[in-house]
């Protein structure tokens, strides 16, 4: 999640005083994340299926005042939509999925807490990103390369984002939702995205224009999700999803941009009817 300009003047050393510890956890975790979209195939559904379940934990500490049972069905989606594309399709997974939905409606609807709108949209935010990865990854020509540029495009929004803001600044993009996110953020975000995506496209991809344009449209996804997950906190009024990373918060707080583009990526993939959703997003 990008943290960008704040509206009060900050003095130089406290406007970068996470860059240190952000740094340290990015160089900790990239590498391994890496590792295992190259590996694939196993190693890739387990990874798509942990990061679902440590999501699914967040979600329903925060939405759900850490129900065991709406976590063992947030948590069984995540489940679900990593392992069972590779033995029943992405279809009947996604049906799956809607009927954990529908059990996580049910378990709501008839509770005694208090409810609120967002807890009846837990599993599809769990699940669907995790589905849309694997179902990319699935693909033995394009999926190692969707993956690794959707990676790469997210990151480098995400990072010239953070820049932007914070030597730009400038009027706020949702400041009553995200009062750090600025207009200047979205345009780091937007310009990263696509010079990330025209440099991998140049070396690796049939063309490289359309990519570079796609890339800077789901810069905007990429934001779009990153202030979803800022209302979603500010109405339970929590700072962070979690503090599981050191210098990000929670595994929400830094996949929120991230399983934004996934969905949307899977989606334009499977629209263009190609043979796959991998060879239908990067082949144009």
């Amino acid at each position: 999640m990008s943290n960008e300009g704040q509206g009060a003047p900050i003095a130089p050393s406290a406007k970068w005083a996470d860059l240190g510890v952000r740094a340290l956890s990015a160089a900790v975790l990239i590498p391994a994340v890496l590792l295992d979209i190259w590996l694939g195939g196993l190693w890739f559904e387990l990874f798509a299926a942990f990061l679902g379940i440590l999501m699914a934990h967040e979600w329903t500490v925060i939405a759900h005042g850490r129900s065991t049972s709406q976590f063992a069905v947030h948590a069984l989606a995540a489940l679900c939509a990593a392992f069972l594309p590779r033995e029943i399709g992405p279809v009947f997974t996604l049906f799956a999925i809607l009927s954990l939905t529908a059990v996580s409606y049910a378990g709501v609807a008839f509770g005694s807490r208090a409810k609120s709108h967002w807890c009846f949209v837990g599993v599809p935010y769990v699940a669907l990103p995790v589905l849309a990865l694997v179902v990319l990854r699935h693909d033995h020509a394009w999926g190692l390369h969707a993956i690794i540029w959707i990676m790469l495009m997210v990151w480098a929004a995400d990072s010239l984002a953070y820049f932007a803001g914070r030597i730009i600044g400038g009027p706020k993009l949702a400041p009553k939702i995200s009062p750090k996110k600025t207009w200047a953020g979205m345009a780091g975000a937007m310009a990263g995205a696509a010079i990330a995506s025209g440099v991998y496209a140049s070396f690796f991809m049939p063309s490289v224009w359309p990519l570079v344009v796609l890339a800077a449209a789901l810069a905007v996804v990429e934001q779009g999700g990153d202030i979803l997950e800022s209302a979603f906190k500010r109405f339970h009024g929590v700072k962070d999803s979690g503090h599981l990373i050191p210098g990000h918060g929670g595994i929400i707080d830094r996949v929120d941009g991230l399983i934004a583009v996934t969905v949307v990526a899977a989606i334009i993939g499977f629209l263009r009817f190609s043979p796959s959703a991998a060879q239908g997003l990067l082949v144009w």
